[in-house]
């Protein structure tokens, strides 16, 4: 059974930077998804098996980047110019079927493991 391991979250001031890691125990098509309370789960962004394929919520282009380790079996979301709407859980989830396509990969139900979650505040 596919297990994660979520890091790196915590308290910022706007503009600042975090940078959460998500490491698996394998190598999968992995994403990031966040939930604010009372807010729905939003996309984040995603790569693909291969870091060949990468794609990111309009909400967060330009300021976060997806990256992967492929060594480690680990994903990075860097986080910069943190905004206080940017405060939620945020959550990895893996993949582990068939490839995706970049349609699919923003969706929460292309995913079948999803990690416990990890608290990212930014403080105005």
């Amino acid at each position: 059974q596919v297990q994660l391991v979520e890091s790196g979250g915590g308290l910022v001031q706007a503009g600042g930077s975090l940078r959460l890691s998500c490491a698996a125990s394998g190598l999968y098509h992995m994403a990031w998804f966040r939930q604010a309370p009372g807010k729905e789960r939003e996309f984040v962004a995603a790569i693909s098996r291969l870091a060949r394929t990468t794609v990111y919520g309009d909400s967060v282009k330009g300021r976060f980047t997806i990256s992967r380790d492929s060594a480690k079996n680990t994903v990075y979301l860097q986080m910069n110019t943190l905004r206080p709407e940017d405060t939620a859980v945020y959550y990895c989830a893996v993949q582990t079927g068939l490839p995706t396509t970049s349609q699919t990969m923003v969706r929460p139900t292309t995913y079948d493991v999803w990690g416990r979650g990890t608290q990212v505040t930014v403080s105005s």
